[in-house]
């Protein structure tokens, strides 16, 4: 890294910390309003659950037919019927998730328990690697893969009616950390605190 590289990183911290300290009020409500919504969507998990569905129906029937009016705009160009299954893909799964949120909130927590079995083996693997080579931290690596397969295997073992929850849950403990940190961070950015630091 040069002097002009590591000039403008500086520069561009500086000018985030300045961001941070003349809006931190904006960053305190944003991150209040985030911890009250995530203990919302924990305390109500099936409304959360549902809505998430419901949104990422939306988003995949709004990103469908806009994919299928630019294919069809651009219907010479070459991969059109690429663009055309995957624009209709989109309108057709984002309708099913529209047409049955409870449905579709199943289908989206078998997604997270695949996910959460891939990144539990991964992590667990990619523990086992570490240690072979004596590094340090690779006993809570190990220990976060091993929590992704006990909390698959618990929402697996539910279903569905795990289903009805677990994406609530986990949307809900999300945006309670990002609450929380967004006012950590705001109330440190205060002039007074600045100030006195």
């Amino acid at each position: 890294m040069n002097a002009g590289e590591s000039f403008d990183a500086s520069q561009a911290r500086a000018a985030l910390a300045k961001s941070v300290r003349d809006h931190w009020v904006l960053f305190l409500i944003e991150g209040i309003v985030l911890v009250c919504l995530g203990m919302l969507a924990i305390f109500v998990p099936l409304i959360a659950s549902l809505a998430a569905t419901v949104f990422f129906g939306s988003i995949l029937l709004v990103a469908g037919l806009t994919g299928l009016i630019a294919t069809f705009a651009a219907r010479h160009a070459p991969g059109f019927s690429w663009s055309l299954i995957s624009a209709v893909l989109g309108i057709v799964t984002g309708a099913l998730l529209l047409a049955s949120p409870v449905t579709g909130a199943i289908s989206l927590t078998v997604v997270l328990i695949a996910f959460l079995f891939i990144e539990g083996a991964a992590s667990i693997m990619f523990a086992v690697q570490h240690r072979k080579r004596n590094s340090g931290s690779w006993g809570w690596m190990l220990a976060s893969g091993a929590i992704d397969i006990v909390l698959a295997a618990v929402l697996f073992a539910g279903l569905p009616g795990t289903a009805l929850w677990a994406l609530g849950v986990l949307i809900g403990i999300n945006m309670l950390f990002g609450g929380w940190s967004l006012i950590a961070m705001s109330l440190s950015a205060r002039p007074q605190a600045a100030a006195a630091a």
